[in-house]
This record gives C-alpha cells, sequence and structure tokens, in this order.
C-alpha cells in the first residue's frame, strides 16, 4: 500500500437480501484515495454513489471485501471504534447542510469537537472552530443562527464544521444540490481551494459542470466501477488559493 494511501477498498461488495433475492449496490470495488486526491463519483441514479460514500464514510459496513483507512481494517472494529475513526479522520458535507437552527454558527461547527475523543479542552475546540470560520471567511457570522444566513453561506458553516476537527478525508454529497448556480460556483471555488491547499475531497455530484473541476473521475454503473481517469488540472482553480471578496459577497 502507497504510503501517501488514506483509504483502500479491496473486493467491496454490498448486497441487500429480501427473501430469497439478492440485490448488488455495489461489487467488485477496488479503489486508493490518496492524500491530497479530489475525486469525483458520477454515474445515473441508482448506480451505487451513494452507497459508495456511506461505506466511505463508515456510515454503513460492506457484505464482502476489506476497507482499510490509514492502514486500519474497518472490519476488525466494532461500532463504537469505527464511529471513534470516523470522527477522527472523517468530515462530511451534505446537499441539506444539517445545520441545528437553534445552535448559533459556532456552536453548530462546535459540536461534532465535543464527542472526540480523547476530550478536547475549551481552549482547543474554541481555537479549532475559529480557524475553520476563518477558513470559509464565515468568522464575524460566528454568533448568527443558521436560519439568519443564506443557503450559500450555510453551505459554507457546513464546510467549516466538517474542516474544524482536522480530518484526512472530506466527504462530500451533492454539495451544490440546493444552492443556485452562483453560490454553487462559490461553494465549489471554495472546495476547490482547500484541495490546492492539501485537503483531500471525494465528491458525489450529479452536476457535470462541477464533476469536472475533479482531478480524478471515477464513474459507476449498476454498482461497478466502468471508468477511473485523470481529468484536467487547474482549468477553474487558477485563483483559487482564496475566495474572493466579489464571490463572498455572493454568498
Amino acid at each position: 500500500m502507497n504510503t501517501n494511501t488514506l483509504i483502500s477498498l479491496k473486493n467491496i461488495a454490498k448486497v441487500y437480501r429480501s427473501q430469497n433475492v439478492e440485490t448488488y449496490a455495489l461489487k467488485n470495488i477496488d479503489l486508493e484515495i490518496n492524500q491530497s486526491d479530489y475525486i469525483c463519483i458520477s454515474g445515473p441514479s441508482g448506480c451505487g454513489k451513494s452507497t459508495l460514500l456511506s461505506l466511505l464514510g463508515l456510515l454503513d459496513s460492506p457484505t464482502e471485501g476489506q476497507y482499510f483507512i490509514k492502514n486500519v481494517d474497518t472490519n476488525t472494529l466494532d461500532m463504537d471504534q469505527q464511529a471513534e475513526l470516523r470522527n477522527l479522520h472523517i468530515g462530511f458535507i451534505f446537499q441539506s447542510f444539517n445545520l441545528i437552527d437553534e445552535l448559533s454558527v459556532f456552536d453548530n461547527v462546535a459540536l461534532p469537537l465535543t464527542y472526540r475523543e480523547p476530550a478536547m479542552s475549551q481552549a482547543d475546540i474554541q481555537s479549532a472552530v475559529k480557524h475553520a470560520l476563518d477558513e470559509v471567511e464565515m468568522g464575524h457570522r460566528a454568533q448568527h443562527k443558521p436560519n439568519q444566513l443564506s443557503g450559500g453561506q450555510q453551505q459554507r458553516i457546513a464546510i467549516a464544521r466538517a474542516l474544524a476537527g482536522k480530518p484526512s478525508i472530506l466527504l462530500v454529497d451533492e454539495p451544490t444540490g440546493n444552492l443556485d448556480s452562483k453560490n454553487g460556483d462559490a461553494v465549489m471555488d471554495l472546495l476547490d481551494a482547500l484541495n490546492q491547499k492539501g485537503t483531500t475531497i471525494c465528491m458525489v455530484t450529479h452536476d457535470l459542470r462541477y464533476a469536472g473541476r475533479a482531478k480524478t473521475q471515477l464513474k459507476l454503473l449498476d454498482g461497478e466501477i466502468i471508468s477511473y481517469s485523470q481529468a484536467r488540472q487547474d482549468t477553474h482553480t487558477e485563483n483559487t488559493s482564496a475566495v474572493s471578496a466579489d464571490t463572498a459577497e455572493v454568498i
């Protein structure tokens, strides 16, 4: 295994059984994700994209095969150990933001850190949250509630929440699905910039405009990988080391 490998899937299958019927959601999946990779998973509805992302995020378990993350065989872990590994290494960004309206922006970003083992000090949590909010240029919104923000701003907060724990990889599920094109572009610019700084990203999207931004294209059909190819280099991201002030105004 490559020393830069974060995640390795070997002969993964996910089978759903109902009475005497077996349905393969995934089969024969072999995949390595290395540090600083930017991978887009695409394919038609029902092809297994969401199932694969759930397996990568330790939200579900494969029926067959092996899943290693940071050289740890996840098949040997119980549910509590998998949850600890997930909280340590994986950041999630969802289409629906999944923010809690009753909590401030700051407390939303801090929430996953309160479940860390070993426990983080309040000072360390405050420092991590401040850094994450500054990373997405939302520090000035720390005491606002999510329902006081636009959709684009809420997605930035969701990204900050994923970044706060300094995960090994971001798993991104349709990040622009609830956004208009301007806000979608701004969020994708931010993800591009994060990847340029070294953040590893694995993204699912139906939008071909955004899929093309990833360095690597993985296409699924009927639960199998049908193609895996290197894509463009920096056609969209020449100037995304930081999100521009104009973009910040949009969202």
